[in-house]
């Protein structure tokens, strides 16, 4: 029986068509570094406090995952009240994010129309004034 090796040409021909999906690496290449970063949560809010507070205590201890546990435990034995200002503050950096957000937008939708003097560095910009390429420079009486 000779054509038991169709098979395996079928997947070689297969192999060769396959689309190639991107690889991890180079799907986060292609976030902007310009995009305003997301705003924490009152957990996170409250972590950045207990981290401060944890290390006074225990300045010995170096383990991220002991800080994470003792903070979750924490959490969970707050009342509503006591996380109410953690929240809150969550939700003002939110309203922040959501404005830097709107604006990063906008400035995505006007493209390069208005950032035609931003692609010269401030340098450039400025060496191009010495030089007596600006109209000010013209007035010699």
């Amino acid at each position: 029986m000779k054509g038991g090796s169709s098979k395996a040409d079928t997947k070689k021909a297969d192999s060769r068509l396959a689309v190639k999906k991107p690889t991890k690496k180079e799907a986060k290449a292609a976030k902007d570094p310009n995009k305003p970063k997301r705003p924490p949560s009152a957990f996170f809010v409250f972590m950045e406090d207990f981290r401060k507070e944890f290390k006074k205590k225990h300045p010995s201890n170096k383990s991220v995952a002991a800080v994470g546990k003792a903070g979750g435990t924490e959490w969970k034995s707050l009342s509503e009240e006591e996380k109410a200002p953690f929240a809150a503050t969550a939700a003002k950096r939110k309203k922040e994010y959501e404005l830097k957000m709107e604006a990063y937008n906008k400035k995505l939708a006007g493209g390069a129309d208005d950032d035609e003097e931003s692609d010269k560095s401030k340098s450039e910009v400025h060496d191009e004034d010495e030089d007596g390429s600006g109209e000010e420079e013209e007035d010699d009486d």
